[in-house]
């Protein structure tokens, strides 16, 4: 699959019209059933390109954006999460200067 094409498990004939928060992949045991004897395997059936992983971050954008921001009411929670969201990724960025700001006790 190329960025900007279907996924090639996808067929309009057996899944109707595309949703891009849906997987489309063969099904697998969720995280939350998986044993921990049974973790390592688990995480090498997982594929880890980096096309994999940026299908999964738009995908999880999506079910984000249908849940908070699409509904008719939504309210004030996708605003408020992406306040927070944003003011977590800028205290990222500026680590570097305002960790010799800390407050001590002793000099």
């Amino acid at each position: 699959m190329v960025f900007g094409e279907l996924p090639k498990e996808y067929n309009p004939k057996i899944h109707g019209p595309y949703d891009p928060a849906r997987y489309y992949g063969r099904p697998d045991i969720k995280f939350a059933d998986v044993k921990l004897g049974e973790l390592g395997a688990w995480f090498a059936r997982r594929n880890k390109s980096p096309q994999a992983i940026s299908s999964v971050i738009g995908r999880s954008w999506w079910r984000w954006q249908h849940k908070y921001w699409f509904p008719r009411k939504a309210g004030m929670a996708p605003f408020f999460q992406l306040m927070i969201g944003t003011m977590g990724v800028f205290y990222l960025l500026n680590y570097g200067s305002l960790k010799h700001h800390k407050n001590a006790k002793y000099h």
